[in-house]
């Protein structure tokens, strides 16, 4: 131990957990500073449903740097009921299989698909690593997120003057899009709502506002699709899937 600076010599004894962003699939989204991060980390982990398969955030990391060492953790991705204490202890697994990298004082980075602080599984595992009594340095890095890729890809503006912005999930269904859509001037994106997506193209046309409405699925990603959502909307998509909604036109 540092006996002129002890506080920082426990700190480090903690070690650093960085979420880094990998964007929403293409490895050309990855950002400079992301890049510099991850290799720079003592170690890059990254989630999987299994230890044998390549997660999407890996593969974004190894189109970009294939050298990189990555070690995969696996987590249950199932939501709701039942689902939801096994998706905890998944959690709480992870994280003691991290405890020890960072107890060691060591910098690990963890990849995740889009931004860390939007809908991921990242702040799930801060909270696991707090449960089991960490309380070292955590940080983020943004990731450019599926919604903007969507927007630049598709050629729709989101936001102009004083229009707003509601970014909801439909994994449960439409519920939280008919409150989203109860403000015409709103610009409204849809998340996790892929098995649901002629539900949302019924609800938005209830609604005079699937004109202009474009769908993403595994967006720089094998499977890819873009386009109206009109031409995706008789058949369920991915759980990758996002809708954008225009807000309306104004009078």
């Amino acid at each position: 131990m540092d006996a002129a600076h002890p506080e920082a010599s426990a700190a480090r004894a903690e070690g650093r957990l960085t979420g880094v962003g990998v964007g929403p699939g293409d490895p050309g989204l990855l950002t400079r500073r992301a890049m510099a991060v991850l290799a720079e980390a003592d170690r890059v982990v990254a989630p999987t449903t299994s230890p044998d398969e390549v997660g999407r955030a890996e593969a974004v990391v190894r189109a970009a740097l294939p050298e990189l060492p990555i070690v995969r953790l696996p987590f249950d991705m199932s939501g709701g009921g039942d689902g939801e204490a096994a998706r905890r202890a998944s959690h709480d697994k992870a994280a003691a299989a991290l405890r020890p990298w960072l107890d060691d004082g060591g910098h690990v980075a963890f990849v995740t698909l889009g931004d860390p602080n939007i809908y991921s599984t990242f702040p799930s595992l801060v909270a696991a690593l707090g449960r089991l009594g960490w309380g070292g340095a955590v940080d983020t890095v943004p990731g450019i997120t599926a919604f903007q890729e969507l927007a630049a890809r598709s050629a729709t503006v989101l936001l102009d003057g004083t229009d707003s912005l509601a970014l909801v999930t439909a994994l449960d269904g439409t519920e939280h899009l008919a409150e989203a859509l109860a403000e015409p001037g709103r610009a409204v994106v849809v998340y996790k709502g892929g098995r649901h997506v002629p539900a949302i193209a019924e609800l938005l046309d209830r609604h005079g506002r699937l004109d202009g409405a474009v769908f993403g699925e595994l967006l720089g990603l094998p499977g890819e699709r873009v386009g109206p959502l009109t031409d995706a909307a008789a058949t369920p998509a991915s759980y990758l899937a996002t809708v954008i909604v225009p807000p309306a036109p104004r009078p």
